[in-house]
């Protein structure tokens, strides 16, 4: 027996889904998460929204690994929680929008980068000042801290372009050199 126009159709709506969930999924990596996590993103970007519960049925996860995927989702600005009133479960949707997410995770991670290795940097350069400025040090080792020094020092510039790109981006200032909608390429 064959099928129905509309049996078709779902079948079609469904390989569909299937695709950009596959294709979401493999490339969440980017974001730190997991395949698994990828493709609850993908399974909630495509849904309207979804309980646990419903999370748990429809990829057949375990409630712990659940939890954890949409607790990093989260933490990444990828998932938001919702309010339902009269529920006690907690219901989750996707960030619809790639941009905010792409934003939101990778400004994000920018600034830990650029925060981290600055104050390190500061630490070091305190260090090798102190090396340096020692006349008592041997003219060897004040030239290797020299030179750690400067090294150091450079790297400063990238890290501080980071800071730069971050900010460029969370502003939207970004778009003047880079719009969204490039109609050439589409």
């Amino acid at each position: 027996m064959s099928k129905s126009i509309d049996e078709t159709a779902e079948d079609k709506i469904s390989a569909a889904k299937n695709e950009v969930i596959g294709a979401i999924s493999e490339t969440m990596d980017l974001y730190g998460v997991t395949p698994s996590a990828g493709t609850l993103y993908a399974t909630l970007y495509l849904s309207d929204q979804m309980n646990l519960d419903e999370m748990r049925e429809e990829l057949n996860m375990s409630k712990p690994s659940m939890s954890t995927s949409v607790r990093k989702l989260h933490d990444n600005g990828m998932v938001k929680k919702l309010y339902q009133q009269g529920s006690r479960k907690h219901t989750y949707a996707a960030e619809k929008d790639f941009f905010k997410s792409f934003m939101s995770f990778y400004c994000q991670m920018w600034e830990r980068e650029a925060d981290m290795n600055l104050n390190s940097i500061g630490e070091a350069e305190n260090h090798l000042t102190e090396v340096i400025e020692n006349e008592e040090v041997s003219d060897e080792l004040r030239n290797e801290a020299k030179e750690q020094f400067d090294l150091i020092e450079n790297s400063k510039e990238y890290y501080n372009w980071l800071n730069r790109l971050a900010d460029s981006v969370k502003t939207g200032e970004i778009f003047a050199f880079l719009p969204k909608d490039n109609k050439k390429n589409n």
